[in-house]
Formats: C-alpha cells, sequence, structure tokens
C-alpha cells in the first residue's frame, strides 16, 4: 500500500520499531556499487513515489511540505527545479503518474470525499493503515488543471500506474478485497485481474507493458483472513509480510517471485525486464529497515542495491535506463524526513 509517505514505513513499524531514528550514514556507502553520483533533490518534509516520465525528463512525487497537512502530488525536472504542486491542495493524495508523452498526469485523492486531510486511525485495534475509501483515481493536464475523475466507484482506488499503450492497472477495494485492476485511459472498460484472498496491490508494468509485478499475501481461511477482513470493512489494513508476483496484462500465468518471508514490495523493472528492483527488510534481523534488492523473476539472484542504515524504498528506472530514483530517509536533519534521491545506475 502507499496511502501517505509517514505510512510507507508502517512495515517497519508492524514489524516492532519503535522509532525511526534520523539516518546517521552518509548518503553513499562503498557497498552501494551500483548506484553513482547519488544526489538528493529534495530537502524537508515527506517526499515519496517518485516516478520518471516518459521522456526521462520530469519526475512526479508525493509530498507533505510548504504548510500543506498532508501529501500533495508535485512534479519537478530530474535536477530538483522547476517544483510544481499539480493536485488540487484538498484532501489527501497518493500514486502520481506521468502518461505516456507527458501530456496527461494521474494520481489518487480524497479532495472529492471531504477537504480536508482525512482522520488517521486511532490504534485500538493495534498498528493498522488506513484504506480511505475516499481515494479516486484523476487524470489532469500536467499543470493540474482539467481535473476529471476516472473511479467514481465507492471505496478506495489508488496506486495506479501506466502501460506504453495508456492502460492504467491499480488497486481497488470495490469487491470487497484489495484487488488489481485494469482500465482504459480514460477510465472505461474495467477489468479485474486478480482473484486472490489478501492485500494484492501495488501493480507496475514492464516497459513493454506485456506484464504486471504485484505485491500480494494470499490468505487462507483462519484468523488472519478474519481479522483482514473484519479490518477491510472498517477502511484499515494490518501490514504484515509481502512477497512479489508476476503476471501477464490480462492477470494470466501468475507467477510467485520471491518467498523471502518478509515485507517486500514497491517493485518496479529493470530495463531488460528479466529483474525487478524493489524494497524489502529481509536482510534486516529485527525487520525495522528497508533496503532496495534486485531479484531475477524466477526469485533467484537477489541482490542488495542499497546499503544505508534507514529506510530505502519506491526504486524506478529511467525509461533510458541510466538513472534510478528512489526515496530514502539518508540525510534526514529530523525522524520521519523522507526524501527523493536519484543516482546514476552502473549495471
Amino acid at each position: 500500500m502507499k496511502p501517505t509517505v509517514t505510512t510507507l514505513l508502517a512495515l517497519a513499524l508492524a514489524a516492532g520499531a519503535a522509532t525511526l531514528q534520523p539516518a546517521a550514514a552518509p548518503a553513499q556507502t562503498p557497498a552501494e556499487r551500483h548506484l553513482r553520483n547519488i544526489r538528493q533533490l529534495t530537502f524537508g518534509g515527506e517526499n515519496a513515489e517518485a516516478y520518471f516520465s516518459s521522456d526521462g525528463a520530469r519526475l512526479i512525487f508525493q509530498s507533505t511540505r510548504d504548510g500543506n497537512p498532508c501529501d500533495q502530488i508535485f512534479t519537478m525536472k530530474i535536477d530538483g527545479s522547476d517544483l510544481k504542486r499539480v493536485s488540487t491542495g484538498t484532501g489527501r493524495t497518493t500514486c502520481g503518474y506521468y502518461y505516456p508523452g507527458g501530456k496527461d498526469i494521474l494520481f489518487a485523492s480524497t479532495h472529492k470525499a471531504s477537504g480536508a486531510c482525512p482522520p488517521k486511525p486511532s490504534f485500538e485495534r493495534g498498528y493498522v493503515w488506513p484504506i480511505y475509501d475516499g481515494y479516486d483515481i484523476y487524470r489532469a493536464n500536467p499543470d493540474g488543471s482539467n481535473l476529471r475523475p476516472l473511479t467514481t466507484t465507492p471505496g478506495y482506488d489508488a496506486e495506479a500506474t501506466i502501460a506504453p499503450d495508456g492502460t492504467i492497472a491499480f488497486t481497488s477495494v470495490r469487491d470487497g478485497d484489495m484487488e488489481i485492476y485494469t482500465m482504459r485511459a480514460d477510465g472505461t472498460g474495467v477489468k479485474r485481474l486478480t482473484n486472490n484472498p489478501g492485500p494484492d496491490g501495488g501493480p507496475f508494468f514492464s516497459w513493454d507493458g506485456k506484464k504486471i509485478a504485484y505485491r500480494g499475501r494470499p490468505l487462507a481461511a483462519g484468523t488472519e483472513m478474519t481479522d483482514y477482513m473484519a479490518l477491510l470493512k472498517e477502511h484499515l489494513w494490518r501490514p504484515t509480510k509481502l512477497e512479489l508476483y508476476v503476471m501477464d496484462r490480462d492477470g494470466s500465468h501468475n507467477t510467485k517471485v520471491t518467498s523471502l518471508s518478509a515485507a517486500s514490495f514497491a517493485p518496479s523493472w529493470h530495463p531488460d525486464m528479466k529483474r525487478l528492483i524493489f524494497a524489502t527488510n529481509v536482510k534486516d534481523p529485527q525487520q525495522r529497515n528497508f533496503d532496495v534488492f534486485l531479484v531475477n523473476l524466477d526469485g533467484s539472484g537477489l541482490e542488495q542495491v542499497t546499503f544505508n542504515a534507514t529506510f530505502d524504498g519506491f526504486p524506478m528506472f529511467s525509461p533510458d535506463g541510466k538513472h534510478v530514483v528512489f526515496a530514502s530517509n539518508r540525510n534526514a536533519k529530523a525522524e520521519g524526513e523522507t526524501n527523493v534521491f536519484i543516482a546514476e545506475w552502473v549495471d
């Protein structure tokens, strides 16, 4: 799930971390051999989920900054300049993405349900994530004008990414469970792809648009399933271990990629389309620290990319494969500060 920049760290907290401390490590460690010339693009606040435009010239991301009480969508050039807010400034937003060609963008927002930030859940049920039912997916011009809804179905609709032909993949609870769907670029032709009880989500198209990577946790009947479904009716989810999967764009040939028994999420594709890049806490015995990893589609060849002492996640390659962008707590000057970084990729 990707509801807010704050809750992207919830899996670490759910695994037992009392607090997440600011990064004390330098911006780059010698072990990060794939990353060269790491540059910090944002400074302060909570910034995450930065994704490239199809020409590789701009990034779209979510940020809590400039007095906004919760996440809004911004765009910027890949050097961090020309920063623009493109969402309404009301409600809460998440999961921005560029249409092919860069002439439109999309993002999820709760602003129609309420102009105020939706309330954070209490911890009476333990540590849970909000699955805000006010989220719908919107399409807009690159500057945020001409905003129009793509989804209007009651319940959570978010986590959208776009294939080269304009097909949109997204996560929805419209059928009573977290499942993955596709729709056309204009929001028509909705099709459900997954049918697994449990939290399927975070779909990401391969570069050729033929396959979708995602994270999930199939649940069997029992205590965990009962708890999951009861919370979902209250628009909540208790984060837990997640694995990565790949399927064809029509939902067929669904294959499990990882078996790490960890919280693995935010998969996207290496330029060779034979590997995924993603975030997981598998190497931390306390399951508090997330790093970026590579893995082959058959689950072999697991390779750690980042080695920072705090959160690194939401990686994406540039369309030309020369850069990778990711979110990190490294260099944080305050607890909870998350920033966007970009690096040259060395394969």
